[in-house]
C-alpha cells in the first residue's frame, strides 16, 4: 500500500512540476512577444488615421485606390491627391485640407453620372427579340440586338453595380438619380458601350449630349427617334458645341447657362441636348418639334 501510495505522490510531483515548466515557458513566450510587439511596431502616422475617418469607408475606388484606407495613406503622402474622393465631395476634400494644414482654394467640382442615351424602348428600332443571358456584356456580344450599336442596352449591368440605389431602368434606358449618385464611377466601369461618363456639375443642373451614336444623320434617324445626327446646327450657336464622328460633343468644364446654349439646345432638331440634375427639366418628347429659341 505504502508503495503505491509513493508511486503516486511521485506521478503527482512530476505533473506539477511539468505544469510549472508549460506556465513558465507560456510566460516566457508570452515576454518574448510583448518585447517583439514594441519593439517592432509599425509607427503609424496619426494624420492616415485622422483622414481615414474622415472619408466616407466605402472602399468604392474612386479616387483610383483600392479602398479608403489606401486612399488615406496616398494622400498624407502625396497632398496633390486631394479632392479624389467623389462620395465624399468637398466636404470631406475640406476636412481632410484641415488635417493636412493645407488649403483648397476653391471648393473641388462634383462629378456625376451622365448617360449618353436617351432612346426608351419605344424610341428605339429592333431587329430581332434578344432570349439570351439578360445582361448588357452578353447582349452586347450579339450582333444586331437592338439596331443602334451605340445605345443603351436596357439589361441594367450598371443598376446592378451601383452600390447607392442611384441607376435604375425606366423603359428600357439606364436613368441616373441624382439625388443618390455619389460619382464613385462603377456605373462607367459596368456599361460595355461606354455610355456613362463622369461629369463635372459646375452647376446643379448640367447640360448634356445624350447620345454617342457615330453613325451618319440618315443611319442615325432610320434606327433610333432621338438620336444625334450630326447636323452641327448646335455648334452654330456657341464654341461649347463641336461635331465629331457625327455626334455633337460638349465642352461639359466650360458650360455656362446663356442665350447661345439654350439656343442650341431649343434648335437641336432631335431633342438629344437635355438637362441632367436633381431638378432637371423633362426633355423634349421625342418627335416634338425644336422650339423657337428663347429672346
Amino acid at each position: 500500500m505504502m508503495t503505491i501510495l509513493a508511486e503516486i505522490t511521485e506521478l503527482w510531483q512530476q505533473a506539477g512540476l511539468a505544469a510549472v515548466t508549460m506556465v513558465g515557458l507560456g510566460a516566457t513566450f508570452a515576454l518574448v512577444l510583448l518585447i517583439a510587439s514594441i519593439k517592432l511596431k509599425v509607427q503609424v502616422d496619426p494624420k492616415i488615421e485622422q483622414v481615414y475617418e474622415a472619408l466616407p469607408k466605402i472602399d468604392c475606388g474612386a479616387c483610383g485606390f483600392a479602398g479608403c484606407s489606401s486612399y488615406a495613406k496616398g494622400v498624407v503622402a502625396n497632398p496633390e491627391l486631394l479632392g479624389r474622393c467623389s462620395p465624399g465631395g468637398s466636404e470631406v476634400a475640406n476636412k481632410i485640407a484641415a488635417i493636412l494644414s493645407l488649403s483648397m482654394g476653391q471648393s473641388s467640382v462634383p462629378a456625376r453620372a451622365v448617360v449618353h442615351c436617351r432612346s426608351h424602348t419605344e424610341d428605339k428600332e429592333f431587329y430581332a427579340s434578344y432570349t439570351g443571358i439578360p445582361s448588357c456584356t452578353a447582349a452586347n456580344a450579339v450582333a444586331n440586338v437592338q439596331a443602334c450599336k451605340f445605345g443603351c442596352l436596357g439589361f441594367g449591368d450598371c443598376v446592378q453595380a451601383c452600390k447607392f440605389d442611384a441607376l435604375h431602368m425606366i423603359d428600357g434606358l439606364a436613368t441616373v438619380d441624382y439625388e443618390k449618385c455619389t460619382g464613385c464611377t462603377a456605373c462607367v466601369k459596368a456599361c460595355p458601350r461606354n455610355l456613362i461618363e463622369m461629369v463635372p456639375f459646375t452647376h446643379e443642373n448640367m447640360m448634356v449630349v445624350a447620345c454617342r451614336s457615330r453613325e451618319s444623320g440618315k443611319i442615325t434617324r432610320s434606327m433610333c427617334k432621338v438620336g444625334c445626327i450630326g447636323c452641327g446646327l448646335c455648334a452654330k450657336q456657341t464654341d461649347l458645341f463641336t461635331v465629331q464622328d457625327n455626334v455633337a460633343r460638349m465642352a461639359y468644364d466650360r458650360y455656362e447657362p446663356d442665350q447661345a446654349s439654350e439656343t442650341a439646345m431649343y434648335k437641336c432638331p432631335t431633342g438629344v441636348i437635355v438637362f441632367r440634375g436633381k431638378n432637371a427639366p423633362e426633355p423634349r418628347p421625342a418627335g416634338e418639334k425644336p422650339q423657337t429659341a428663347k429672346t
